[in-house]
């Protein structure tokens, strides 16, 4: 019973310190990515702006560029985090992410369509965009639905769904070569140009999503118990699965109307947070959030002001980082599977 005690304690103390780590982290990258960029700002320089009454070049920077962006990457990186752990454990795959079920594809495929074919509505892409993400997770869902939900049967409709819009998607951008400039920028994953309208709506959406994340973290670990030894304990894994998706197809085409197709966010982060504090949601489910939101805001970061006088979109960054991290996790297991 001790021994039992002492390692819940131990357990306990680990993850409240990489939970602390986590936030010295973010507080420490908040701070940096408000100073650095083609222009750069002391800490000083930039208190003594913010508190002034006056209008002043450093206090507009701060606060209708880099606060707003910064927000936004701290609220995407937690929720496709968040997005990517919930899949996980619906699917029982470490390799799962919100691109696995085609919501990403489903909202470039409506976004790619408003802005080439429609370009009088660019300013409702990201609503459109999150109904096509909404619709592709439907469709995948139907389509896998065979007197039950069987996560293998998930990946492979999403794997065809992909695929189908993803030739779309290219069809569209040959026949519209000239005008992919606002295309390129989304379908790469961009935070450049965002404002505090897209801050107040991620708000919301991103609030509601994690609120109901945390509020499956019961159901998550359950799944993990596979189909049999969860139906002999009277759980309806049918409505825990598809709920569970509904909330991650919900957080990930949240966060992809307001800044485009960000990858490996979902897949690399949970997964790493699984080596740090194990497999339990209760300690796992936070500290993807919170890891999530200190990868995408470094991410970000790096992106514009790696080389000067050049933004690279953070979704490329993030692809450049998480595919070699993925490689290397399909090396290290041999083969797809569970926890």
């Amino acid at each position: 019973m001790k021994t039992e005690t002492s390692k819940r304690r131990v357990s306990a103390l680990r993850v409240g310190t990489v939970w602390l780590i986590l936030l010295i982290l973010l507080v420490v990258l908040s701070a940096a990515a408000i100073a650095v960029g083609s222009a750069g700002y002391s800490v000083g320089e930039i208190l003594r702006a913010l508190l002034s009454t006056e209008k002043n070049t450093v206090k507009v920077i701060v606060m209708n560029l880099r606060l707003p962006r910064l927000l936004l990457a701290v609220m995407i990186g937690a929720s496709l985090s968040a997005s990517g752990a919930l899949l996980q454990s619906v699917m029982r795959n470490p390799l799962a992410d919100p691109g696995t079920i085609g919501v990403s594809a489903g909202a470039g495929t409506a976004a790619t369509t408003i802005l080439l074919l429609f370009p009088h509505m660019t300013n409702a892409a990201p609503l459109f965009a999150f109904g096509g993400a909404a619709l592709a997770c439907c469709l995948i869902y139907s389509l896998a639905w065979k007197g039950g939900i069987d996560p293998v049967r998930i990946i492979l409709s999403g794997v065809a769904i992909n695929s189908v819009l993803g030739a779309y998607i290219a069809l569209l951008q040959l026949l519209y070569s000239d005008s992919l400039q606002g295309v390129l920028a989304f379908m790469n994953g961009s935070l450049s140009g965002r404002s505090w309208s897209q801050v107040q709506t991620l708000v919301i959406y991103a609030g509601i999503g994690l609120a109901l994340a945390f509020l499956c973290i019961k159901s998550a670990n359950t799944l993990q118990l596979g189909d049999e030894m969860v139906k002999s304990l009277g759980v309806r894994v049918n409505a825990s699965r598809l709920f569970l998706s509904a909330v991650s197809a919900f957080l990930a085409a949240a966060t992809v109307s307001v800044a485009g197709m960000i990858g490996f966010v979902g897949l690399v982060v949970p997964h790493i947070s699984r080596l740090l504090v194990g497999s339990d949601y209760k300690a796992m489910l936070p500290t993807s959030v919170l890891l999530g939101a200190v990868v995408l805001l470094a991410a970000d970061t790096v992106g514009r002001t790696i080389v000067p006088g050049m933004e690279i979109p953070v979704g490329i960054v993030m692809s450049v980082t998480g595919g070699p991290f993925f490689l290397y996790m399909l090396r290290k297991k041999g083969k797809v599977r569970g926890n």
